[in-house]
């Protein structure tokens, strides 16, 4: 495991940081506890020494589950950080109580790394307007958070206003290959870094959408290189090559996963890889432009839609119709899953979509979501889609 020292108070943190948004759930959507607590020990007894969770994570349960985890001394080997749901604050007081909460829900008397969660402009004017900086500097003060920073998935032009806003420790941002003109971007990235910020990198593998289906026209580039690595290791790779990167999370919820992210980070060191492998990745991010149709990580922020939709999912599917090639495939597999018939449950697909627009407001991509939800019905439902629903349905009966 390499480390990179936080800026402001000299930490060594790991490079990989393990997030708790995609930790592995059993069938009824609960936590697998028993498998979950495996893995972030194993991580952590390989040298990972950055934890983060967030209040609305795994619709509650992260933080409780996370608490109990890290018992038996795990805690005390690890910086813990979990985020302020600005979304919920309407007063002052809020913001004392959903911190003393989520100490109580974590069996901890501290935070090492706490940010006020998922920041916009908008969103960052109103809680500044409730005294967030008072807050923080209190809850620094009486020992409650060691670290004050914030996430953000805001238009570029707010970020280093925010940045400025007040004498943050470390940030937080979406990057990834695909993503350095998005958000805060690569300029934001340099801003945080020259303020003295140590930043947090989330959603390197944007979800999983860089490894998940990876297109044979995105493989053949892949193989050219000389030196072979696996998608999720060239992407994590480019984002730790960044030297302004402090940690990069990594959502891990299967045990190989977890192997391959601890075996990369041994050479992961900052400006590493050479201009032909840059422009060798440079390819495959514009390879992937052409063939997206939608920019969603699969964060959930939309959900739950009250129409019933499962929009993340709807999403994934409708990027693997053209990132895969087998279109009939996919509408299958769009029937079987969203229709109710893997898990036997209620249906899930983007016709049952009213507009309220709810999801718009939650979505950190800033995605028209009920827009494209109709294209999605368009390209995957169709007029034989009851037929595919009930062939899957039929067929996951007998497996």
């Amino acid at each position: 495991m390499l480390y990179r020292k936080m800026p402001n108070n000299g930490d060594e943190l790991s490079i990989l940081g393990f997030g708790c948004m995609r930790l592995p759930v059993k069938e009824d959507g609960s936590v697998d506890e028993e498998r979950a607590t495996k893995q972030i020990r194993y991580a952590i007894d390989h040298g990972v020494n950055y934890v983060d969770t967030a209040w609305p994570y795994h619709m509650g349960q992260s933080e409780p589950f996370l608490g109990r985890a890290l018992t038996d001394g795990y805690r005390e080997k690890v910086k813990l950080a979990t985020k302020l749901p600005s979304w919920l604050i309407e007063s002052r007081e809020d913001m004392d109580k959903f911190l003393n909460s989520q100490l109580e829900k974590l069996k901890t008397d501290h935070i090492d790394y706490y940010l006020i969660h998922a920041l916009v402009g908008d969103l960052w004017d109103t809680v500044e307007k409730l005294d967030v900086a008072d807050f923080l500097d209190k809850a620094k003060a009486d020992g409650r958070i060691r670290n004050a920073g914030f996430s953000f998935h805001g238009a570029g032009e707010d970020f280093n206003r925010i940045v400025d806003a007040y004498d943050w420790d470390f940030c937080q941002i979406q990057y990834n290959f695909l993503d350095e003109k998005n958000q805060a971007g690569k300029d934001g990235l340099e801003y945080a870094a020259s303020r003295g910020l140590g930043v947090i990198i989330m959603e390197p593998l944007r979800g999983g959408n860089l490894t998940k289906t990876v297109p044979p026209a995105v493989q053949d580039i892949w193989n050219e290189a000389p030196i072979k690595r696996s998608p999720a290791q060239w992407a994590l790779r480019w984002v730790w090559n960044h030297p302004e990167v402090t940690v990069v999370l990594s959502g891990m919820n299967e045990e190989e996963h977890i192997q391959e992210n601890l075996r990369v980070t041994e050479q992961a060191y900052p400006d590493s890889l050479t201009e032909a492998e840059l422009q060798l990745v440079k390819r495959v991010e514009s390879r992937y432009r052409e063939l997206m149709k939608v920019g969603c990580t699969g964060c959930q922020y939309c959900m739950p839609c009250p129409a019933g939709v499962n929009i993340p999912l709807c999403f994934e599917e409708y990027n693997n119709l053209y990132l895969a090639d087998n279109p009939e495939g996919e509408r299958f597999m769009y029937a079987a899953r969203l229709g109710g018939a893997v898990a036997l449950g209620e249906p899930e697909f983007a016709s049952l979509c009213v507009q309220c627009g709810q999801c718009v407001e939650k979505c950190p991509q800033h995605i028209d979501i009920p827009a494209v939800l109709e294209s999605v019905v368009g390209e995957l439902e169709g007029s034989d889609f009851e037929q595919r629903v009930a062939m899957a349905k039929e067929m996951f009966k007998q497996t």
